[in-house]
């Protein structure tokens, strides 16, 4: 454990430290784009954070390579350079892409090369363990098309959701977090050192995001591009990949007491259909929505919109920040109980747990539609935004009872554009909370 506590140290402190010089670059190189319709952002944010991610992920294999007890990874196993060569072919696409806007086929083409080069150097997934039946052996197309389709789908997965400040490098990091703990159980636990190149993979994952993260969080500095979520899209595959295609359930089998209970045991890594997509179940919901809602409409499916999850979270009244949290929390509860599950599928207070936090997501996410009612001296402790109601009602209270009495309010003034009136009045108007400091009797 020390040896990956060292390395993910590292990949965090190279690619934050690497991050302020690549935004002075960004900047220097004109990778500041104009911004677009469905930007959330109000100022141009230079792009090409990726450059610094890239570093981390070369730091991290680097570090780990001389490390004793992780150098065997680069030994024993060709996986580690098949994922520093995919990952150097995506990324040198995405930087172009951020500097010069590639066409979406062009990058769909990259990802499908870039992926050919990882299973051309052994990275792929060779058999799938299914519950009920056991281990079904793939033939060689079937795994490299396999493994073909599930990193263009995880790439995609990360490129899309990242559409607000710090979104897609959290959950990424979440996402890694639950892998490694997974990856780390089966090796450690278990013994079986094929598990170990998805360990090292996840590790590192989880420093470049966490080191990328302080720069990229609302209100960001840069952003990742396509440079930095296509990299770190391809590296999370690679980890699935390692540790579904890689590790036997045979050899599982001889820890888990039978090839029954070792493929249960691994059955949440593949849901579904036997993949490790519950691990970024929300990216993958927001991708096949957007598909599904892009052609329906009749556009493209790489076509650009607004109908994203972290959209409609703005959508419904939440904050940039709340929207990203929510996000957080949603992932970290499908990621983390997937992996709780795996671990003892037969405690029902697991299952009780993520049933009770699931139903405080869903208050959390609906908390917009309602506004509390508390009584005068209590809404001191309310949010700004939920105070304007009670002073509403007692604005529409007074408004009542003058026209019980009889008696007609004095016009208010208007107050000319550009120009400030009393008590800090705007071209807008004057603040309603503020009461006129007239006579009520006066006259014009």
């Amino acid at each position: 454990m020390r040896e990956y506590l060292l390395t993910l140290c590292v990949t965090v402190a190279v690619t934050y430290l690497l991050t302020g010089p690549v935004r002075k670059f960004a900047i220097a190189a004109g990778a500041m784009p104009e911004i677009r319709a469905r930007d959330v952002h109000r100022e141009p944010t230079p792009r090409l954070g990726g450059i610094a991610m890239f570093g981390g992920l070369c730091a991290g294999l680097l570090v780990a390579d001389h490390l004793r007890n992780l150098n065997g990874v680069f030994e024993l196993s060709n996986e580690p350079r098949a994922l520093l060569s995919g990952a150097a072919l995506i990324w040198l696409v995405g930087v172009l892409d951020d500097k010069f806007e590639i066409d979406a086929l062009i990058k769909l083409g990259a990802q499908m090369i870039s992926a050919a080069v990882m299973v051309m150097q052994g990275l792929t997934i060779l058999w799938i363990p299914v519950p009920g039946i056991g281990t079904v052996s793939l033939t060689q197309w079937q795994g490299n098309l396999l493994t073909v389709a599930l990193v263009v789908i995880t790439i995609n997965a990360v490129n899309f959701v990242d559409g607000l400040d710090g979104l897609a490098a959290g959950m990424v990091c979440i996402a890694a977090t639950a892998f490694f703990l997974y990856a780390y159980r089966i090796w450690f636990g278990y013994g079986i050192e094929a598990a170990a190149p998805a360990t090292l993979f996840a590790a590192i994952l989880m420093g470049m995001c966490l080191g990328f993260l302080p720069h990229n969080m609302h209100p960001a500095r840069i952003f990742m591009g396509d440079s930095g979520s296509m990299l770190i899209g391809l590296v999370l595959a690679a980890s699935a990949i390692s540790i579904s295609g890689q590790v036997d359930p045979d050899t599982l089998a001889l820890f888990a007491g039978g090839e029954r209970n070792a493929t249960h045991a691994m059955f949440p890594v593949f849901i579904p259909l036997i993949l490790p997509l519950t691990i970024i179940a929300i990216p993958m919901a927001d991708l096949f929505l957007a598909i599904a809602r892009r052609t329906w409409k009749g556009q493209s499916p790489f076509a650009a919109d607004r109908g994203h999850l972290h959209h409609r979270l703005l959508e419904l009244g939440h904050s940039h920040s709340r929207a990203v949290l929510i996000m957080y929390f949603w992932s970290g509860l499908i990621a983390f109980g997937t992996v709780a599950y795996s671990v003892n599928s037969a405690s029902m207070w697991i299952v009780l747990a993520i049933a009770a936090l699931s139903a405080v997501g869903l208050i959390l996410l609906l908390l917009p539609r309602f506004t509390p009612r508390a009584p005068r001296w209590a809404e001191g402790l309310l949010p700004p935004r939920y105070r304007h109601a009670a002073r509403a009602a007692e604005a529409a209270a007074e408004a009542a009872a003058r026209d019980a009495s009889g008696t007609e309010p004095e016009p208010v003034r208007p107050i000319a554009v550009g120009v400030s009136g009393v008590n800090g009045a705007t071209a807008i108007g004057p603040r309603s909370r503020f009461p006129d400091r007239r006579k009520a009797e006066s006259t014009r």
